[in-house]
């Protein structure tokens, strides 16, 4: 018997081990032992200038920026601090050839030049409220299916509730703990953001994709907004007579520097984590998920680079959507790797038959991990033929957008279907063709879809591929072991579809016919894919995935019934909710006799410079000024040379890009923008030895904004703290 509770003790550490710097937290909930633990390491701020909904605290100067990143305001005039590749595609979408500010980079003067940021916003969270009991009381003896439709609605009704569309306040319900708790997340949003500064590409993508998540880095990865409001304090869209934003909260910045060992706290919006995943899950991610996955964006990206880099203008057209696509295909192909090397995945057996000898005799719980290795049985023969549809085939832009077509031929062939319904859905196509048509480059896109419709047919079960479909393609173009083939094919596609002519595709929305769009053959490769696997394999993966939620809930409450105590101190999985992490700026050995700074300089940036360099490029003046070490009152005092990158024991991840990293002061010291490989693991789990976040100092911004940008009325908006 004694060894039985033993076993058990050792298999469920993995799930309860709370590491001082491990955690994304929940200000609201930040309970005592954590809020101790943080003033223990350097913390001098009360819990209520951390979070509070009745004064003004640090969370009102934290903004969700754009669809997926965080940002922080800067100044009492609504001035956002963000990453550069947080505003990218801000940058990049009012680059011209003529005015380039992807490449020169852009420092607004005065307001009156700031640029307007189109669709951007920002949102400011208001408060935070438990709705747990409301929402499972409407749930009681439901499972499956039944249960996840009931807390749809339920979900629903709550956000209307506590929305408050005039005013621009909208709830968004957070599940947590794998639908164990819920709390409702209320903001407001800002739909006047401008563009107020950015550094030259070569100096916000420094590095480029050979640094991107290593360690040491040496990336000014910022860019600058502000919010504006309408003259009565209210949010607005666009407009000349608005004026800048009037915080709650804004953040001091920080010249003073640091040590090694030093505090740093991080606000932001981390996107998602799965921190307690099974090791059914692990292993369908590192087996197939993940190499799938790689090994299709490598195509994309081939193909992509491969034109951006013979001219300017293909470079600026496919800017955001090659570095969208790169910057994950690294992070998989990283995470499989780490996960591999710790195993991760034996840790999760070890938990999982803890689990089961607790769980003997409690019908609730006995039969969870068995239903589980069914479910994951049943999925995997098809999960391939999901990672190819969204990565590979709908990988290319055209047919991403023919696909959307749909909606089209709803229209026109559906019963009950109008005139006027037919015309809208052509307007809508037509829009969205405009926005497709400025980013399509037809060269990189016509060997994507060659490649990837190959590499489908060569990967894909046979008996999974859509009925008929390369058969027909072997008739007209040749054999389907040819790449020749392929190739033919897709310049068939290119050559003859509506959707890249003017001229047919004027005449098919003055006369619109079904006819015409089914046997367009962007439209018809489309359609065959899509109704393939809706009608086949949708079904399933529907089935799987509510399986995987239910029995992921009944788990993790199993998990946290058999020891209340430790359930306490468990933290959520994150799901681009607010919360903090804490932990200490340090240094790190990754490997035997390897040792990493916790900082980087201004003498690392002149060894990687290359002129002329795709990735390691920077302006003539920034050279020059980094030679003559020119760093003004910038330079850190302990180096006496300017820091550049810095790294931090903080957990995040994806959506804390832009993140303050706060010293015990309250001050900003810099802004989060990336990890470290040796720890890519880390959406699924944290390694407390080797988890680096890595950050750019804010002294460096200040030096490019002021000595290479010369904005100092950007410096003069600032609280200095010296």
């Amino acid at each position: 018997m004694k060894k039985i509770m033993l076993s058990l003790f050792f298999g469920f550490i993995f799930f309860f081990k709370s590491f001082a710097d491990e955690g994304m937290w929940l200000p609201l909930l930040l309970g005592q032992q954590v809020y101790n633990d943080m003033v223990k390491r350097g913390l001098k701020l009360t819990k209520e200038q951390l979070y509070s909904i009745n004064k003004a605290s640090i969370k009102d100067a934290i903004v969700i920026f754009g669809g997926g990143c965080t940002g922080e305001i800067v100044s009492p005039q609504g001035l956002v601090f963000t990453n550069h590749h947080c505003g990218y595609s801000v940058i990049a979408g009012n680059s011209t050839l003529d005015h380039n500010y992807l490449r020169d980079g852009f420092y607004a003067r005065n307001m009156g030049e700031e640029i307007p940021g189109g669709n951007l916003s920002v949102q400011f969270l208001l408060k935070i409220e438990d709705v747990t009991s409301q929402v499972l009381d409407s749930l009681k003896g439901l499972t499956g299916a039944e249960r996840a439709q009931a807390q749809s609605r339920v979900l629903s009704r709550l956000n209307e509730k506590f929305s408050d569309p005039e005013n621009d306040i909208e709830a968004r319900i957070s599940p947590l703990f794998k639908s164990n708790q819920f709390l409702v997340f209320v903001y407001q949003r800002y739909r006047d953001v401008r563009l107020v500064g950015a550094p030259p590409e070569s100096v916000g993508k420094f590095g480029g994709d050979t640094d991107n998540w290593e360690w040491p880095r040496h990336t000014g990865d910022y860019s600058i907004f502000r919010v504006y409001m309408s003259k009565d304090g209210k949010p607005a869209r666009f407009s000349a007579d608005n004026v800048p934003l009037k915080p709650k909260w804004y953040l001091p910045v920080s010249l003073k520097g640091y040590k090694d060992g030093d505090y740093a706290m991080i606000y932001g919006y981390p996107g998602s984590t799965n921190r307690y995943e099974t090791s059914y899950g692990i292993k369908q991610k590192i087996e197939i998920d993940n190499p799938t996955l790689v090994e299709l964006r490598d195509v994309r990206l081939k193909y992509m680079f491969e034109q951006m880099k013979k001219d300017p203008a293909i470079k600026l057209q496919l800017a955001s959507s090659y570095a969208g696509i790169a910057n994950y295909w690294k992070f998989y192909d990283g995470e499989t790797k780490q996960l591999i090397k710790y195993d991760v995945y034996g840790q999760k057996k070890k938990a999982e038959e803890a689990f089961e000898k607790w769980a003997m005799g409690k019908p609730e719980y006995e039969n969870i991990l068995s239903d589980w290795e069914k479910a994951y049985a049943a999925w995997r023969p098809y999960s391939k033929n999901r990672v190819y549809m969204n990565e590979g085939i709908f990988g290319s832009p055209l047919l991403a957008f023919a696909s959307s077509l749909q909606q089209v031929e709803t229209a026109l062939v559906q019963p009950g279907k109008t005139q006027a319904d037919v015309k809208k859905a052509i307007e809508a196509a037509s829009e969205e063709r405009a926005s497709f048509l400025k980013e399509e480059n037809r060269i990189s896109d016509e060997q994507i879809l060659a490649a990837v419709t190959m590499m489908y047919y060569n990967n894909i079960d046979k008996d999974q591929h859509p009925s008929g479909f390369y058969y027909g393609l072997k008739d007209k173009y040749g054999k389907l072991d040819d790449e020749a083939t392929f190739k033919k094919y897709a310049a068939d596609v290119f050559a003859n579809t509506i959707i890249l002519d003017d001229a047919k595709w004027k005449a098919f929305v003055d006369r619109p016919d079904a006819n015409t769009l089914q046997n367009d053959p962007a439209y018809a490769q489309a359609s065959a894919f899509i109704n393939n696997y809706v009608s086949k394999y949708l079904p399933k993966f529907r089935a799987f995935n509510n399986a995987n939620n239910e029995l992921g809930r009944l788990y993790l409450k199993g998990i946290m019934e058999m020891d209340p105590v430790k359930a306490k101190k468990m933290y959520p999985d994150a799901t681009f909710t607010m919360r903090v992490s804490y932990g200490n700026v340090k240094s790190y050995r990754p490997r035997d006799a390897v040792f990493y700074d916790y900082v980087t300089t201004s003498k690392g940036i002149l060894e990687k410079y290359i002129a002329g360099d795709y990735e390691f490029d920077l302006p003539a003046r920034q050279i020059e000024l980094l030679k003559k070490k020119d760093f003004g009152q910038y330079a850190d005092k302990l180096r006496k040379d300017l820091v550049i990158n810095f790294i931090t024991t903080n957990d995040i991840t994806g959506g804390n890009s832009g993140s303050p990293v706060i010293d015990g002061n309250g001050n900003l010291i810099g802004l989060a923008f990336d990890g470290n490989y040796e720890a890519l693991s880390h959406k699924i789990a944290f390694d407390k030895d080797l988890n680096r976040t890595i950050c750019v100092d804010v002294r460096y911004v200040l030096w490019c904004i002021d000595k290479l940008g010369g904005a100092t009325n950007i410096i003069n908006e600032l609280k200095l703290v010296r």
